[in-house]
């Protein structure tokens, strides 16, 4: 009774009610997504998967691509995740009959309605979390999405097929327990995201630019997640157990880390740091060999990009949740793109391993890198405008203010400055415009090039203090900037000097 009472205290909580939805992703990757355990089950009644995956694929990009088109009330969201979980529970249990078309008929559904799913759990990530949680929630969701996908697949390819998809189903039985104590009504939302609700009731809309070119990066970047489920993990799937247990494990790892240090560092260049990770582990393909070695030195590169660019997207893709008015359109657009580009790249993959052209694989691949390499800069400058302070992004807009005020430096280096501030031009300059003392000081060390901050350590006085007399200053002056301060005086100086 004890342990009832407190699942039930656990799942009052926001934050562990979007987690425990791990246990759903956890049996998408180990079964109709290209999961260890629908080929285990293929394999034991002797048929060839790979267009049984690609077929899953293709339905799951389309349920998360039409969901933000039916679904924009937080009532249907959930009733939606309700019946999604309870088709792919009946549709998982037709894999433990002889194949069959019914089988087709099930995965094509679980498929289909696991995108639906995934498209409205989008909605209950934006308004059970505030814009500041999402990274780290992403990360946890991803984390143990593939901890619970490692340990099916353990079971899989060492145990039994039949056992991992019966663990598989029982983990989507306590999504389900989770998704019906998710809320019925909005006013949730408005409980936990009141601050920020008020906000966007007066946002703009910020386009479709910057989600557009974001679309593309996430599609070109996963055309190599499709390239390495074709190409690179059948090569060394006969390292069963090793693949079983080591495969996603770079992947949690980078997640893990970047959860932890992102609150505290800027990690704008670690995507140029996986897109290197990303294009050193295809050239490793090429040019290693077969054996075990080589797996772990591949995998470790290209998993740990991979992880990299998912908590990038995620991350990215849950601010964007902040600007448009549906969640779930969002949410389910911005991944079917990831989807996209894995099926796209599949079917590149398929087409060279069965022609036997491996490096012109990794060749497809390292274009692709390429490319994004050209995409990012535009990407960056695109969310940097509208995603302020993101860890993902770097914001040149400082870089600018920096260039400002070293070109204001050297035009103010070429000014007569004995001219300028000579005592008795400043005071008459002082009577003329009516200025205080504290305004005269902070007028003097404005010409001098000194910053806002600068002048505030200087003369003692907190940042706000010094901005309130700024503003002061330039209303008796009527002036604007700096640079029209500087030559007020010189005009005031030049006309004393001629007197």
């Amino acid at each position: 009774m004890k342990g009832v009472l407190n699942l039930i205290a656990l799942l009052r909580n926001d934050r562990i009610k979007l987690i425990s939805f791990s246990l759903f992703f956890g049996w998408l990757l180990a079964v109709p997504f290209e999961g260890q355990v629908l080929y285990r089950l293929l394999e034991l009644s002797d048929i060839e998967g790979s267009m049984h995956t690609v077929i899953a694929v293709f339905a799951h990009f389309l349920g998360l691509i039409v969901s933000g088109f039916l679904i924009n009330r937080q009532y249907v969201a959930k009733m939606t995740m309700v019946i999604a979980t309870v088709i792919c529970i009946l549709g998982s249990l037709v894999f433990f009959l002889s194949f069959s078309m019914l089988w087709n008929l099930a995965l094509i559904n679980v498929a289909f309605f696991s995108g639906m799913f995934v498209a409205c759990w989008g909605w209950f990530f934006k308004y059970y979390t505030r814009p500041g949680q999402r990274l780290a929630i992403a990360a946890e969701v991803l984390i143990w999405s593939n901890v619970m996908m490692i340990f099916i697949n353990v079971i899989a390819n060492n145990v039994s097929a039949v056992l991992a998809l019966s663990v598989a189903i029982v983990g989507l039985l306590m999504a389900l327990l989770v998704t019906f104590s998710l809320d019925d009504q909005e006013r949730s939302s408005e409980k936990v995201n009141i601050d920020f609700d008020n906000i966007n009731q007066n946002k703009s809309t910020i386009g479709l630019k910057p989600i557009v070119i974001l679309g593309l990066f996430i599609f070109i970047i996963t055309i190599n997640s499709g390239l390495m489920y074709q190409v690179v993990n059948p090569a060394f799937s006969h390292f069963t157990l090793l693949t079983s247990y080591f495969w996603a494990l770079p992947y949690i790892l980078v997640i893990l880390i970047i959860r932890n240090i992102a609150p505290k560092t800027n990690m704008a260049y670690i995507l140029y740091v996986a897109l290197a990770m990303l294009g050193i582990s295809y050239i490793l393909f090429m040019v290693l060999d077969i054996s075990i070695a080589s797996y772990l030195l591949i995998n470790t590169f290209m998993l740990g990009a991979f992880g990299v660019f998912d908590l990038f997207w995620w991350s990215i893709l849950g601010k964007f949740l902040e600007h448009y008015k549906n969640p779930i359109k969002v949410w389910g657009i911005g991944l079917s793109m990831n989807v996209l580009g894995i099926l796209i790249g599949g079917y590149v993959g398929a087409v060279y391993v069965g022609e036997g052209e491996y490096i012109h694989a990794s060749i497809v691949a390292l274009a692709v890198i390429c490319t994004a390499i050209l995409i990012l800069p535009i990407l960056n400058n695109q969310l940097a405008n509208t995603l302020k302070g993101h860890v993902f992004l770097y914001d040149f807009a400082p870089d600018r203010e920096m260039a400002k005020e070293i070109a204001l430096t050297k035009e103010m280096a070429l000014t007569n400055e004995k001219e300028i501030l000579q005592e008795s031009n400043m005071l008459d300059f002082k009577q003329d415009y009516k200025l205080t003392d504290r305004e005269m000081e902070i007028t003097e060390l404005l010409v001098r090039g000194y910053t806002y901050k600068a002048i505030a350590k200087t003369l003692f006085i907190s940042e706000n203090t010094m901005k309130y007399h700024a503003k002061n200053i330039y209303q008796k002056l009527n002036v604007k900037s700096k640079m029209e301060l500087i030559r007020l005086l010189s005009r005031n100086s030049n006309s004393e000097n001629k007197q």
